[in-house]
């Protein structure tokens, strides 16, 4: 190294270690472009610098909280069949027309994922979950956890990943304030103390050696080879015949208080280990077979009919009851033809399910006895419009208003469009003002707005004035999914479009001329919401080209498949974003085949926050469910990534 250069180079080799330690920290201090221009520049003076050799862990300390570690293999998130239908059409797309395979099923725990890391065959490592790329490395706490040999019988270098649970007897013995043995579980694991871990156990389903995807022959060989080293394993079955399976879930789930642990499901597997599906964000070879959703009875005292847009949809007021750690007191009915085929009417007893652990429904009838039911009177259904005072079609999946010049439709999908972009400096109060003057009632009016007129609305200075028409002005590149969403089709969601799109009718000249028969083909759409879509279009394809015609919005080209470089991915953003805003997030990651979600659920790969910290409901929600809750730095770290991946350019480090 020249001696001009050495001050530069300690320089440089203080900033990167300093950089990756606020990264791998969870509090990125600058863009990954800037901090690739100082690795570049150390790397053009001093190619052998030991600091470019540190990645992950190695380059943290352990001063603040635990230091990150990344995984062997990423911990990507599973599959899931709700029930046998969906199981069934896994098996068939599994088997290819084939002979019947043979499936390894085992127990679905759960706890909170953890990966064991050995170094010819003594443990080095022990990292959770986090983002599914890189977790938490808690070494010292799993050390005192049950099931986890310290030293194995073999110089075995690799990962045996596993589900730290508590027991319910330990849970109703010491840990009966927290919600359920997993919230109590994944609290005890990240204590800096390690108090409690004793507690706890990691019971094992799987390993890969490091650098050697040939190591196991085969899942049998694989089980055998972990029992043999002395791990705890989660129950493990063989089943040839897809119902046989089916049946196994059913006897399971009827006894699962039975089981010492908490288990949700189960997990079908493929019998032959195949790492590069494993490897996946979301491998295939896989799938959790859900048990049926938690149910509790109650009596329904009132219905209540939520009005959104044209749409009546009745909600069930019930007498409280606990599902899945939250008392609920409201639950949907869906539509109805639902309540007439349930045959309820009010102070009947009621069966009430969560849908995902999120969403109340009234599913049903309580078994007889279950409940003493109350004064029964019949369901009272409104029968004209509150706003047009049109009468309202009972179209027995949907109650609506018909008409498509109903103030209150043509508000909604106002409301709809401004949502769908995030025009956030559109208030509310400022849109219904400049509604009931007429002045906006169709979304292209919106185009037509001068910054002098709105400065004379109430609490509307020229400053602010000028800021909204800029806002509504600013170019955007929409997907075709959200730009329809954004017309507000009634009962039609972006996540809908989405199936259309990704079943063909991925322009929107497509959609206009796809008929209902066409689009009721689509898995997951039927012949009702066919139709919606269909007429909704006809509806509104004056004013959608109205839209267009401005330049502003532009429907993006449907993404390449080579360009999905995130299918399978799921992220939820929450709070304000520096670098874009939210509607921009959940854009550039749908172009990169990941999905954007609005809540939070188990199957969520990432909560992205302006405060990974912070102790909001989400925040505590995502870490209770062993969602991976991460910054905006590492989220554009993470969509840097996939960008350079559908590019065909790999960054140092990142897997393909």
């Amino acid at each position: 190294m020249e001696k001009k250069n050495a001050g530069r180079v300690a320089a440089l080799e203080r900033l990167i270690e300093a950089y990756q330690k606020s990264y791998y920290g969870g509090e990125a201090e600058i863009s990954d472009a800037e901090f690739d221009l100082l690795w570049d520049e150390l790397a053009s003076l001093a190619p052998e610098s030991p600091v470019l050799k540190k990645v992950g862990s190695d380059a943290l300390s352990t001063e603040d909280g635990f230091p990150k570690a990344r995984h062997i293999i990423p911990m990507g998130s599973q599959d899931k069949a709700a029930n046998p239908g969906d199981f069934l059409a896994w098996v068939k797309k599994m088997n290819g027309g084939e002979a019947p395979k043979t499936f390894l099923v085992q127990y679905k725990l759960d706890g909170a994922s953890l990966e064991l890391q050995y170094e010819k065959g003594t443990l080095r490592r022990a990292v959770t979950r986090g983002d599914g790329i890189t977790g938490d490395e808690i070494t010292a706490n799993a050390r005192r956890m049950g099931g986890v040999p310290a030293k194995l019988d073999l110089p075995f270098s690799g990962g045996v990943r596993g589900e730290v649970v508590m027991t319910r007897k330990t849970w109703k013995e010491k840990y009966a304030g927290k919600a359920n043995c997993r919230n109590a579980a994944n609290g005890i694991m990240r204590r800096k103390d390690g108090e409690g871990c004793e507690d706890l156990r990691v019971i094992v389903y799987d390993a890969a050696a490091s650098g050697d995807d040939e190591y196991f022959g085969g899942e049998r060989e694989k089980i055998a080879w972990l029992t043999a080293r002395g791990f705890e394993l989660t129950v493990t079955r063989e089943f040839s015949d897809p119902g046989k399976i089916i049946a196994y879930r059913e006897e399971i789930a009827g006894k699962r208080e039975k089981i010492p642990v908490d288990i949700d499901g189960l997990v079908v597997k493929d019998t032959a280990v195949d790492m590069a599906d494993l490897r996946r964000a979301r491998p295939e070879k896989q799938i959790a077979f859900k048990f049926e959703l938690e149910t509790a009875f109650s009596i329904l005292r009132e219905v209540e009919w939520s009005e959104s847009g044209a749409t009546y949809t009745p909600i069930g007021v019930v007498d409280p009851v606990r599902l899945a750690g939250t008392t609920v007191q409201r639950a949907n009915l869906n539509n109805p033809d639902m309540i007439r085929a349930m045959g309820l009417r009010i102070g009947s007893a009621v069966s009430v399910v969560k849908r995902g652990e999120i969403i109340p429904k009234i599913e049903g009838s309580a078994p007889p006895g279950a409940l003493a039911e109350g004064e029964l009177k019949d369901i009272a259904f409104p029968s004209r419009c509150g706003a047009c005072g049109t009468d309202l079609v009972d179209g027995g999946t949907r109650l609506y208003c018909p008409n498509p010049l109903c103030s209150k439709r043509l508000h909604h999908r106002l409301e709809k469009w401004v949502s769908v972009l995030d025009i956030r400096e559109l208030g509310d109060k400022l849109l219904r003002q400049l509604f009931d003057r007429k002045r906006v009632t169709r979304v292209a009016d919106l185009y037509t707005l001068e910054a002098a007129e709105l400065a004379g609305y109430e609490r509307m200075g020229e400053l602010s004035a000028v800021k909204v028409v800029r806002h509504i002005r600013t170019p955007r590149n929409l997907s075709l999914a959200a730009f329809v969403a954004g017309f507000d089709l009634e009962g039609v969601g972006e996540l809908i479009m989405e199936k259309a799109v990704n079943a063909g009718f991925d322009t929107l000249e497509k959609l206009r001329a796809a008929s209902v028969s066409e689009l009721a083909a689509v898995y997951g759409l039927g012949e009702i919401t066919a139709g919606v879509i269909v007429q909704g279009l006809k509806e509104a394809a004056g004013e959608m080209d109205e839209v267009l015609s401005t330049g502003i919005i532009v429907i993006a080209p449907p993404p390449r498949g080579e360009s999905l470089s995130l299918r399978g991915l799921s992220f939820c953003f929450t709070g304000e974003l520096a670098s874009m805003k939210r509607q921009q997030a959940e854009e550039k990651v749908k172009s990169l085949g990941a999905s954007a979600k609005t809540s939070v659920t188990k199957d969520l790969s990432y909560l992205v926050t302006n405060d990974p910290e912070s102790g909001t409901s989400k925040n505590k929600k995502a870490r209770e469910l062993g969602v991976a809750v991460i910054g905006e730095d590492a989220f554009l770290a993470i969509l840097a990534s996939g960008v350079k991946k559908a590019e065909g350019n790999l960054p140092q480090g990142v897997q393909s």
